[in-house]
């Protein structure tokens, strides 16, 4: 290109493949001024004006608007600065743009009707923080104002649902359904009821923390007796109950007694809403942690077969 060559817009146009109307439109915004005009008064243009031509293109293609473009060009403001303010919009327009993605694969996955399709989009868009402020919201009315478990509550308080910038189909209904678990009225009862008794406990005596080792053994006990066909109420139960009665005992620094297997079975069935387990499952999908193994098959058939073996 001769840098002492002057170019009419049909030329320009032709070289960039925008339409003539675009560049006359450009020229008068002042973005692409003429540098003369020909006898018969038609624009010329230089070699610079063609760079700038490519670069308003360019720029447009980016999603700037014209008089940000013209702010560029005059050098009112560093192409730097503006790149970095448009990088940051574009961050938040592609992440919006996956979110959509994401509920329109899950109503076109699970056959969802438009009217949960709003609500999974409305629920989907929503910052971490307000995730977070309606988990503590339950946290707050399930667990507030008792002393209970503080372990177990701290690490009811730190499992926040972190929704990733491309998440799954299932990660979007995972986050649908944990929304909708935590304002359930039903659940939020049956979680205050386990608050209340594990502050109860704790009025009692019971200054222990998280117990791992313990549900894991039960875990390992109660499968590996399922696997073995034991039935709760059958003899062969028996010494299984005697075992995990007995870790149960040397855990909480008690003595095992009818009594004390009846207080067993109620804190089991306090502890054992299918839901909560469920709430943790959902946590997971969300966040991508691995998925927590089942225990309610396990705590159900401790629970019936402390019923049924209700004396050492």
């Amino acid at each position: 290109m001769d840098d002492n060559e002057l170019y009419s817009i049909g030329q320009l146009a032709e070289r960039s493949g925008l339409p003539v109307r675009t560049i006359r439109f450009y020229s008068d915004e002042g973005i692409m001024p003429a540098i003369e005009r020909s006898p018969a008064g038609y624009r010329r243009y230089d070699a610079q004006a063609v760079a700038r031509l490519d670069l308003v293109r360019t720029l447009r293609d980016l999603g700037l608007s014209l008089p940000t473009i013209r702010t560029v060009l005059n050098n009112d403001v560093p192409l730097k600065q503006v790149a970095a303010t448009h990088a940051q919009a574009l961050d938040v327009q592609i992440h919006t743009l996956r979110l959509r993605r994401a509920v329109v694969r899950a109503a076109a996955k699970l056959d969802t009707t438009p009217e949960e399709m709003t609500l999974m989009h409305q629920l989907a868009k929503m910052s971490d923080a307000e995730r977070h402020r309606l988990i503590q919201n339950f946290l707050d009315e399930t667990f507030g104002g008792l002393d209970s478990n503080p372990d177990f509550v701290a690490t009811m308080r730190e499992a926040m649902p972190v929704l990733p910038d491309d998440p799954s189909p299932e990660q979007v209904q995972a986050w649908v359904d944990l929304a909708d678990l935590v304002v359930d009225h039903d659940f939020r009862a049956s979680v205050r009821r386990m608050a209340q008794h594990l502050a109860a406990e704790r009025a009692d005596g019971d200054q222990t923390g998280l117990h791992h080792d313990l549900t894991e053994y039960i875990r390992v006990t109660v499968t590996r007796a399922i696997g073995d066909d034991i039935r709760p109420s059958s003899a062969k139960a028996g010494p299984v109950v005697d075992d995990l009665v007995a870790r149960y005992a040397q855990t909480f620094d008690a003595t095992d007694s009818t009594v004390y297997r009846k207080s067993l079975v109620r804190r089991l069935e306090v502890a054992n809403d299918p839901r909560t387990e469920r709430y943790w499952q959902l946590l997971s999908t969300i966040n991508g942690w691995p998925f927590p193994p089942t225990l309610a098959p396990v705590f159900d058939w401790f629970t019936q077969a402390l019923r049924a073996h209700p004396t050492p």
